[in-house]
């Protein structure tokens, strides 16, 4: 069963998403997790994903989700509406004859009418409008195509650190609870209704040295950026908090990468 939350749309509506990372790139690029490879796998067995298919990648960033699908072969349309993300996704991924990159949004992907067989959306659907961007990925999607919804969903409470470290965020992060992406888990069933959907879920981790664990922090949109309030206290507890718990010198951030695969109905077209 999915949790209740608060509604997707009013957290939609109290922030522009499109600016909330344009301080943050170089963190996002360096320290964010990367998806599995058993990713492709699960969508090969799945929903026959295939090295010929063509894949639109929404909100797609600086390119994570992105250069997975462009490793299968896959031609990708990275679709990115936040000018300094798209830069960066540009040169990471410049050496990819398949990549095109889009200046278009969740709702106004700029592609034309029938035009792809995989719609994804990875670490980006709690920020769209639901919809909009379920007619317009309906619109862009080939007859029988697929829409897959991704998110590298951090533990909690696996772990003494990664408990004391979930504290840390709800102590010092600006909107920590407002913005999380387990906030929109409700709105998923209704974006693939009346279609089903298949969830998997695959273990993931990052293992970080301090600096790699600030880096981690300080990529979040919702913690204070330097010389904001708070920016320098939290900066001091993760230090006690990396002291507390590092392991020759590191620590390990388990996640669990959980894919939504489904069809998107036609009527929204």
């Amino acid at each position: 069963m999915l949790p209740p939350s608060r509604s997707s749309n009013q957290i939609s509506s109290d922030m522009d998403p499109q600016a909330r990372f344009s301080n943050r790139v170089e963190t996002y690029v360096k320290y964010r997790p990367g998806y599995p490879p058993a990713v492709i796998d699960f969508l090969r067995a799945t929903c026959g994903l295939k090295s010929t298919h063509a894949v639109a990648d929404i909100g797609s960033g600086t390119g994570i989700l992105t250069e997975l699908f462009l490793k299968n072969g896959n031609p990708v349309f990275g679709v990115e509406p936040n000018g300094a993300m798209r830069a960066a996704g540009e040169q990471i991924l410049r050496g990819y004859p398949n990549f095109t990159s889009i200046d278009g949004s969740a709702a106004a992907t700029t592609l034309p009418e029938a035009t792809v067989d995989f719609v994804t959306a990875a670490q980006a659907f709690h920020w769209f409008d639901k919809d909009r961007t379920k007619a317009e990925f309906a619109r862009i999607l080939k007859p029988n195509g697929w829409a897959i919804l991704l998110w590298n969903e951090r533990r909690t409470d696996s772990t003494p650190f990664l408990r004391d470290y979930e504290a840390l965020l709800l102590k010092y992060g600006t909107d920590y609870q407002e913005v999380r992406h387990e906030n929109v888990y409700e709105d998923i069933a209704a974006f693939f209704a009346p279609n089903d959907f298949q969830l998997q879920s695959i273990e993931n981790q990052q293992v970080f040295d301090y600096e790699g664990l600030q880096g981690r922090l300080l990529s979040s949109s919702y913690v204070p950026a330097e010389g904001q309030p708070g920016y320098s206290e939290m900066l001091q507890a993760l230090r006690q908090l990396f002291d507390t718990y590092q392991q020759n010198g590191r620590v390990v951030v388990e996640y669990d990468t959980r894919i939504y695969a489904g069809r998107i109905d036609n009527t929204a077209r």
